[in-house]
């Protein structure tokens, strides 16, 4: 299956938090998109794997993608090494996208940052003719590699270098963060606190798309960074 847009996270949650309203916007355009996570997220301090992943799959289908896969890396753990690149270069290969989206190029979680850097690793290494994979029935995947990479914002206060109009997708973005109802703000819940399990949290995720929309002269904004200089074919669109 090809995809349009392959969005990975190091986490369960992240690829919701960073960019889940410019996923609902390009599905409500007709784009393919699916979902990549690269651990189950088991080293969380609240809930559990199993947990989190039905989790995933309901936030999944709240955001309407083509499909969710969980690469079960090693949560804190896993590193960017051949291995791990040849994991995510097999998903590449297999879905074609022309956009990735991954991880902050820098954020608070150690896993951020290393899979924001992975993904872009593997992103060049599958177009190299000579690195080898194979599809699920074992024939030889063909190379490939997508058009654009784009890094979405997380926890650290990073300046984009272009945002995305969520406006219409604001209450389905959030919509799709409540669905991991074990990580974030319940009243009534008796795990441990954690940095992202306070209503402060959860509010500021909105008020961030809101205060970067008002910046940007609509209601709901999402920012991303990029590793090439985008570039602009006509002004009809430029504000």
């Amino acid at each position: 299956m090809k995809v349009d847009i392959l969005a990975f996270g190091a986490h369960p949650d992240d690829i919701e938090l960073g960019c889940g309203g410019s996923i609902a916007l390009a599905i409500a355009q007709g784009k393919t998109v699916g979902m990549v996570d690269l651990t189950r997220g088991e080293l969380g301090t609240r809930g559990s794997a199993e947990i989190r992943k039905q989790e995933a799959m309901n936030a999944a289908e709240l955001l309407q993608v083509s499909f969710r896969k969980n690469l079960e890396f090693r949560d804190a753990f896993f590193i960017n090494d051949e291995e791990h690149q040849l994991a995510v270069i097999h998903q590449i290969r297999t879905y074609q996208p022309s956009i990735v989206l991954c991880n902050a190029i820098d954020d608070r979680h150690i896993d951020h940052g290393k899979g924001s850097q992975l993904v872009s690793d593997a992103c060049f290494l599958a177009g190299l003719q000579k690195i080898e994979t194979q599809d699920e029935e074992g024939k030889p995947q063909q190379p490939w590699r997508p058009q654009y990479v784009y890094h979405y914002i997380q926890w650290k206060e990073i300046t984009p270098d272009f945002v995305v109009d969520i406006s219409a997708h604001l209450d389905t973005k959030i919509a799709s963060i409540e669905a991991y109802s074990s990580q974030f703000f319940d009243p009534i819940s008796n795990e441990p606190s954690t940095p992202i399990s306070s209503k402060n949290f959860i509010e500021s995720v909105r008020y961030r798309a809101q205060n970067l929309g008002r910046l940007s002269n609509v209601e709901a904004a999402e920012g991303f960074t990029v590793e090439r200089t985008p570039l602009i074919n006509d002004f009809k669109n430029v504000r």
